[in-house]
């Protein structure tokens, strides 16, 4: 009988190769191709004995839906994320960037789960001690009787603590540090986190233990780890945050069980990591006098709407080339605001320094905050505040025009209910109507300068410069 050869399959995109290679040559991933099982000819051969099945299958109908029906894990925002709370049985995946706070929430995810119903949480840390998660512990107020702790970074002892203290939810921080002792490799390679993944993962599913596991994550962002890891789990989260702010949100990246589109807002202190119910408070920088170069306008993050602070500053300056700088906006979308804004607004900026940045340490990369932007820098530039109570809505394009945004009727009921008065919005909103809200419509980006009061800015008068 011939020997079958071997095949290597990259486990981030499929791809086969006949030999292992360092370096997948289709999607230049690096360390993801292995060796992948070949099915004998034997097993589709025709006449091939089948064999009885342990369980039944069952028609769709009599299928019992009340098995994922979710638990609240005591954390408002961790809840809204996940559809309403962790589903028994299922497989969560956190990552995040050092230091961001994953293990402060789900310590404080473990101590809620104890503390509201009379059931038992198993925190297993693979990178600290024992002693170092009793200590932020003690600060965060998060010990309870309930709440068991082990520091073990081998699966089998992992499992064991399982059977001995038979809990209702499992958090293993983190999965690129355990280690599988029957599989070859090294601790964090990409054998090893699939094996302890597929274990852990096989665990949740044959006794309902809900699971959250902890996820590194590279340089550029991305779980670290084969691509299947985040196809083995149910839910994949992703914690994000600025180290200069205390702002926190988990994102959903894939859920199972709900929605994939919501976000949970946070704030990081000493004492703990708190929910923000409403964020928007946390982007509006409140004060009892308008001031020039501010806009106000909604993003919608996920399904989220969010009020923003857009802030912008011109400076003049002697210099041939002047400074552009941008802090929680995207700086290229920047840069062609400024371009129309000057073309088609009629705003020169040649000889001036212009700053723009968001308020609260908040990331605004939408194209709805294009309008918000020309508008906060005209406002800079001539020195005159918007009229007080006016929120900013638009996408605004290269001749100057203002396109239409999804989602305009819940951004305006978010800047209703926070005390805004009057909208700049794209044409069509003509059926729009929002309580007490007066919402104007914008065509081009000259009409919104009318619209604002700062078409007749000294910056108009100026000539274009020559060439």
């Amino acid at each position: 009988m011939a020997k079958t050869k071997p095949v290597y399959r990259c486990s981030a995109c499929s791809h086969e190769v006949a030999k292992w290679v360092g370096k997948c040559p289709d999607c230049g991933a690096w360390g993801t191709v292995d060796e992948a099982a070949v099915l004998p000819a034997a097993a589709v051969a025709p006449g091939r004995r089948a064999m009885l099945p342990s369980t039944a299958a069952a028609p769709l109908s009599q299928i019992d839906a009340k098995v994922t029906q979710s638990r609240s894990t005591g954390v408002s925002e961790l809840d809204r994320v996940l559809g309403g709370g962790v589903v028994p049985g299922s497989v969560v995946l956190l990552s995040g960037e050092p230091g961001v706070g994953k293990s402060t929430l789900l310590l404080e995810v473990a101590f809620r789960w104890a503390s509201q119903r009379d059931e038992t949480a198993l925190y297993v840390t693979a990178e600290e001690s024992a002693g170092q998660v009793r200590l932020r512990a003690d600060r965060t107020g998060a010990v309870h009787d309930r709440v068991y702790l082990a520091a073990e970074s081998d699966l089998s002892i992992v499992l064991g603590h399982v059977e001995q203290v038979r809990p209702t939810l499992l958090v293993v921080d983190s999965v690129q540090t355990m280690l599988a002792p029957e599989v070859d490799g090294v601790i964090g390679g990409v054998t090893q986190v699939r094996a302890v993944t597929a274990a852990l993962t096989s665990l949740a599913k044959a006794t309902g233990v809900a699971v959250l596991l902890v996820g590194h994550v590279t340089k550029d962002g991305n779980i670290a780890g084969p691509r299947t890891l985040e196809h083995l789990v149910d839910v994949v989260l992703q914690f994000e945050g600025d180290k200069n702010s205390t702002l926190r949100m988990v994102r959903g990246i894939k859920n199972r069980f709900g929605s994939a589109d919501e976000v949970g807002c946070f704030e990081l202190h000493e004492d703990g990591i708190a929910c923000v119910d409403d964020p928007s408070g946390l982007f509006l920088h409140h004060r009892t006098e308008s001031v020039s170069g501010t806009a106000v306008t909604v993003a919608m993050d996920g399904k989220r709407p969010l009020v923003a602070e857009v802030q912008g500053l011109t400076v003049k300056t002697e210099i041939p080339q002047p400074r552009r700088a941008v802090s929680g906006l995207d700086y290229n979308r920047v840069a062609m605001v400024l371009a129309v804004l000057q073309s088609r607004g009629r705003v020169f900026l040649g000889k001036h320094d212009v700053y723009a940045a968001t308020v609260g340490g908040m990331r605004l990369l939408e194209p709805v905050a294009d309008l918000a932007i020309a508008l906060a820098i005209a406002s800079a530039e001539a020195d005159r505040a918007l009229p007080a109570g006016w929120v900013i809505l638009g996408e605004v394009g290269l001749a100057g025009e203002v396109r239409k945004i999804t989602g305009l009727t819940r951004r305006l009921a978010e800047a209703e209910r926070l005390g805004f008065t009057n909208a700049i919005v794209p044409p069509g909103a003509e059926k729009t109507k929002i309580g007490n809200m007066r919402v104007h419509e914008v065509s081009d980006l000259r009409a919104a300068l009318r619209m604002a009061g700062l078409s007749k800015s000294r910056a108009a008068k100026e000539t274009v410069p020559a060439g």
